[in-house]
């Protein structure tokens, strides 16, 4: 699909996704569905979906040994091996998916190849994708500490270490001057480098024309939903503020299947948590799902030990084998007719019959 065509289509999609909770609450009233019945709804496929699609994947047979190796193989003693780029036992794979997973070691490692032009003539270069690895690694953990600080608004008390994420994460206090008759609150470091890292994420798609390339709508609509979240989020606590008593009472009904919708939250908040549903029920079916698929990648959760372990296709069936010595008693006679060396003479073979 056209670049132009797949960022429009988009836009227009995220545009639709905020103007139905508006148009819903706003001027339809309808508190409930978007308060309590979507969020349900959008939960239960979040759920049946992971699970469905986990099972899809358990149930892909993996007969062979294909892990991605970048290091030496164990052998010799002498030889020194890398037991994390080229496990050859469990250990290893732990080390490795442990890395992937808390540091992705392997976009670290990525690169990208740029056209250019050395005395006048082409060149091909590769450069390392630091600016990537960074904002991959800014992004999910500002997204972790996010997730973790709004247990202030699921759980009742508020768990222990709620508070500490806020003081680290908050450093950044900014006074307590009066902004549209409040208090400026505080402002967390992890909402500016979500924004910061999401933006990045998505201008690096509109921006290399190797990425405008492979990029489709799928790619762009799960971040600008993420934007969309962020934005939504911070312009409930720095701007347009929300009851937050009231947004608890609904959040902590909810996670006790004892719901009720109370009066004056705002149409904004109905928006934000619109715009979580929708990622929330979309996450399953799109490529955010790395999240449970590095786990169950062969490439990265298998060890190579194909030199020292013989592994048998599972696929492998019976079959009858026509050995040489069959073939030639077949064709003997016609094969010597040919001039076609074979091991065994007609006189050999006679002598075989006659002493049988």
């Amino acid at each position: 699909m056209n670049f132009v065509l797949s960022l429009v289509v988009s836009s227009l999609a995220v545009m639709v996704v905020v103007l139905i909770p508006w148009i819903g609450v706003g001027a339809l009233d309808l508190k409930t569905l978007f308060g309590v019945v979507i969020p349900y709804a959008a939960l239960a496929t979040f759920v049946v979906g992971i699970i469905l699609r986990v099972l899809d994947w358990g149930r892909s047979p993996v007969p062979y040994r294909i892990p991605t190796t970048a290091g030496q193989m164990w052998s010799f003693p002498w030889i020194k091996s890398n037991p994390i780029d080229n496990p050859k036992g469990t250990g290893g794979v732990v080390l490795r998916m442990l890395f992937e997973v808390l540091t992705f070691r392997s976009l670290f490692r990525n690169t990208r190849l740029e056209y250019g032009k050395v005395d006048g003539a082409p060149r091909i270069n590769y450069e390392w994708e630091k600016w990537l690895w960074i904002a991959a690694i800014l992004f999910h953990y500002s997204f972790l500490v996010i997730f973790l600080r709004h247990f202030r608004f699921f759980m009742e008390p508020i768990p222990f270490f709620v508070p500490i994420l806020e003081s680290l994460d908050g450093f950044m206090q900014m006074g307590a001057a009066p902004f549209n008759g409040f208090g400026l609150p505080g402002v967390y470091l992890t909402d500016m480098l979500l924004m910061a890292a999401a933006t990045w994420l998505l201008l690096r798609r509109i921006l290399y024309s190797q990425m405008r390339y492979l990029s489709l709508p799928a790619d762009y609509f799960p971040l600008m939903l993420i934007l969309t979240l962020g934005f939504t989020g911070m312009l409930m606590r720095y701007w347009l503020r929300v009851d937050i008593t009231k947004v608890k009472e609904l959040v902590v009904g909810l996670f006790k299947f004892s719901p009720a919708v109370p009066d004056g939250i705002g149409v904004l908040f109905y928006i934000h948590l619109f715009v979580l549903c929708v990622l929330i029920a979309y996450f399953p079916f799109s490529k955010l799902m790395h999240l449970g698929g590095i786990f169950l990648s062969p490439t990265r959760n298998m060890s190579n030990n194909n030199r020292f372990v013989r592994h048998v296709n599972p696929w492998n069936y019976p079959v009858k084998f026509h050995t040489y010595a069959e073939y030639e008693d077949d064709f003997r006679e016609a094969m010597i007719e040919a001039g076609i060396p074979v091991e065994k003479g007609l006189d050999e073979t006679a002598g075989e019959g006659e002493k049988e």
